[in-house]
């Protein structure tokens, strides 16, 4: 994926993103960098203010910018409302996909009532089992496995030692990263006196078009319905998704999350780095969780959500955990002084006025 880049010139390069451009149109670009690093062949980009100070003195060849940021830029110049954005289509365009070589490893492992498309790639050591669906153009990497009844959509690409248990739907141009298990049984236990009865999950798990997951990403079956994964779900690597679990269309997720069973999250939400959420949550379409968040609660309007305590020095940190360890005696005893205030004011209440008589 991306291993090599293409050529293009600055001005057919602005006319395929559809944005304005200053400089010469002939420049040739043909990779992208930082603005640190980029070379007078190299594409850069600037998002975030707060590099602007190494505008002056990069050596790109052009940089992609909003018009505000023109001035002071001593190359050339793609001109655009959203940096980043097009950045992130300079990046597609210059580093396309390659094409999926249709064919199977000799080491490929698969079933016979397996429907494999004659387009697909089953790479070295894949196993595909009974009645699995390989749709057009999907490619299959090294050490993936494809349980009973599992199907992925067309241009689907399972990059490798990617676990599909049975029955798990992927739809069309997913894109799943090494190690990512979906499918596996939720956690799900019954008390059985003083042990454990496990209850077998026979749901399954179904991922919409466009979604992508990262590397070592487990997405658990359902136990009686279906794990749900919206259409444009983004997924950060080393998640943890349980089971029945709903996703709306767009939310993106950052590494270490955790999002416990039968929890329904909105569309278009974004979820920081380690957010956790208790079970059986519902969470509003456009909410905002950030890193660190712990929600114990629904949330039932949009809008960004916090919790946690930063870090701070070791000293600070140790006086505030003192201060915490004392916030049930300090409430008694503003308790107790409340309520003696109240008496004094009863009491006062009853006395006769000054001068009276």
């Amino acid at each position: 994926m991306g291993a090599g880049s293409l050529q293009l010139r600055l001005g057919e390069l602005a006319t395929r993103l559809g944005v304005a451009f200053h400089g010469d149109p002939e420049r040739t670009l043909e990779r992208v960098a930082t603005l640190t690093q980029a070379d007078e062949r190299s594409v850069s980009f600037l998002a975030n203010p707060k590099y602007r100070r190494h505008l002056q003195e990069t050596r790109a060849g052009a940089v992609v910018l909003s018009p505000t940021h023109l001035e002071g830029c001593p190359t050339a110049a793609l001109l655009t409302a959203d940096p980043q954005l097009t950045f992130a289509r300079v990046v597609r365009l210059l580093y396309p996909e390659p094409e999926v070589p249709a064919g199977r490893h000799p080491s490929a492992v698969v079933a016979e009532s397996a429907r494999v498309h004659p387009s697909a790639w089953i790479g070295p050591t894949v196993v595909i089992e009974d009645e699995a669906e390989i749709g057009a153009r999907v490619f299959v990497g090294p050490g993936c496995v494809i349980g009973k009844g599992c199907v992925i959509g067309e241009d689907s690409r399972l990059v490798a030692r990617v676990t599909l248990c049975w029955g798990t739907l992927v739809g069309r141009r997913a894109l799943i990263q090494p190690g990512a298990v979906i499918g596996g049984d939720g956690f799900g236990f019954a008390r059985d006196g003083e042990r454990w009865l496990r209850i077998p999950q026979i749901g399954r798990v179904r991922l919409g078009d466009d979604v992508e997951v990262g590397a070592n990403t487990t997405i658990d079956r359902g136990a009686l319905e279906e794990t749900w994964i919206a259409d444009g779900v983004k997924l950060d690597n080393l998640i943890q998704i349980g089971h029945n679990v709903t996703v709306g269309e767009n939310t993106a997720m950052a590494a270490c999350s955790g999002i416990s069973g039968s929890t329904r999250i909105g569309r278009n939400c974004t979820i920081g780095g380690a957010v956790g959420t208790a079970g059986h949550l519902e969470i509003a379409d456009n909410v905002h969780f950030t890193g660190m968040a712990m929600v114990t609660r629904s949330v039932t309007e949009p809008g960004v959500y916090s919790s946690g305590i930063p870090a701070m020095p070791n000293g600070e940190w140790r006086k505030t955990v003192a201060r915490i360890r004392r916030l049930d005696e300090m409430e008694r005893r503003i308790k107790a002084l409340e309520e003696g205030l109240g008496s004094v004011r009863e009491q006062a209440a009853m006395r006769p006025p000054v001068g009276y008589g």
